[in-house]
């Protein structure tokens, strides 16, 4: 998420949510009549709340339970079948994590898909990011051990904000890490471009094998062996704050949060260049005119400052609840609370529908096992896109 936002966000707060609580479905303002509106956000454990969501992950041997990202350290499950029952805390790491900056924190879970007892993270301290992988406590049914930490990978953060945060298994079993530039504004250092910094990238590695004195291993067809870090799947990027896979398709969509003018869209693809900091959006940006776009792939979609501030990426939806959304990615932004549906057309081009004016504070998306979407607010309760009633 790009914190200049938070300059904002005390107004954001002071505009409030004006519904979806207790466990009466109930529209959020949309600014159309309830009639119009597509979806509506159904308040899944009434007026509940958890601390500070990031993230929302589901186990598929778990299907009554959803896992919750919380920014300070916290992962806590939540009981579907049982929406009143308070949060049971999986793995407590808040005497590791730091969270002082708003984007710092716990910031991504991904579960193994065949040992879905392991589970990764992605956290910042307060100089580095670590991505990390924690084993289940046999002693204490339900949770992971924060004795079992393994660290895989870590790199240092120049400055506090665009940490990225979201890692996610692929259909190919490897290990995806999204990266923002590290900070500050404009990418000082020209991370994104820069090959040898892991910094404004996705990454890619195998968990599943140890090589050359890493606790991972590189996939072969990595497009960077022999110039570049190796971990390195696609560049290029500013703050991909939230991914996802698109499993029909086997596409990588990712959401990257802009600098002044445009938020993005993106399908990622193996060893591409999407731009940042050469350009934000379709834009020239360093330089301001005249910039070379030779190489960089475009975005698939953007928007401007009239619509929102920082983009969170979704999912494309394949649930059985919105029928009518089926095959179109599910989104929104952070700063005026849109949700958004995008499709794809034949031809190439797209299309992008206002599903739902909300005015949350949109931290993340998140699927449950049948593959309905969930959202995550900043102020701590959790959503599900249903139909209108």
């Amino acid at each position: 998420m790009n914190r200049m936002i938070t300059v904002i966000t005390g107004l954001l707060i002071m505009i409030g949510i004006t519904a979806c609580s207790g466990s009466k479905e109930t529209d959020v303002e949309t600014g159309e009549t309830a009639d119009a509106a597509k979806v509506s956000l159904y308040p899944i454990f009434g007026d509940q709340r958890v601390e500070k969501p990031v993230g929302l992950e589901h186990r598929d041997d778990q299907p009554d339970l959803i896992y919750v990202i919380e920014q300070p350290g916290r992962i806590v499950s939540l009981n579907l079948k049982k929406p009143s029952d308070k949060p049971r805390t999986v793995l407590d790491i808040t005497d590791r994590v730091h969270d002082e900056g708003p984007e710092q924190g716990l910031l991504g879970l991904a579960f193994h898909p065949e040992h879905p007892a392991q589970a990764y993270v992605n956290y910042t301290t307060e100089t580095h990011t670590i991505i990390a992988r924690y084993d289940a406590d046999p002693g204490q049914q339900g949770q992971l051990d924060p004795a079992s930490e393994q660290v895989l990978l870590t790199f240092e953060q120049p400055y506090a904000n665009h940490n990225g945060g979201q890692l996610a298994f692929g259909p190919d079993g490897y290990l995806y890490i999204a990266t923002g530039d590290g900070g500050n504004g404009g990418d000082p250092h020209n991370n994104g471009q820069n090959l040898d910094r892991l910094l404004g990238k996705i990454l890619r590695i195998d968990v599943d094998k140890e090589q050359g004195g890493r606790a991972y291993a590189i996939p072969s067809d990595n497009p960077f062996l022999s110039g570049g870090a190796p971990e390195i799947y696609a560049y290029g990027l500013r703050n991909p704050w939230r991914f996802s896979f698109d499993p029909d398709a086997g596409q990588l969509w990712a959401a990257d949060v802009g600098q002044n003018s445009y938020e993005e869209i993106n399908i990622v693809e193996k060893g591409k260049n999407y731009g940042w900091r050469i350009q934000e959006g379709t834009e020239c940006f360093n330089p301001k005119e005249g910039c070379d776009k030779t190489g960089l792939e475009q975005p698939i979609f953007t928007y401007g400052r009239d619509q929102g501030v920082s983009i969170t990426g979704g999912f494309v939806y394949r649930g059985k609840q919105l029928p009518e959304l089926m095959g179109q990615y599910i989104y929104g932004d952070y700063g005026s609370g849109t949700i958004w549906a995008l499709s794809r057309k034949d031809n190439g081009s797209v299309g992008n529908e206002i599903l739902i004016e909300s005015k949350l504070n949109i931290t993340s998306f998140g699927l449950d096992t049948g593959g309905e979407i969930y959202v995550c607010d900043q102020e701590g309760q959790i959503f599900q896109l249903r139909p209108s009633a």
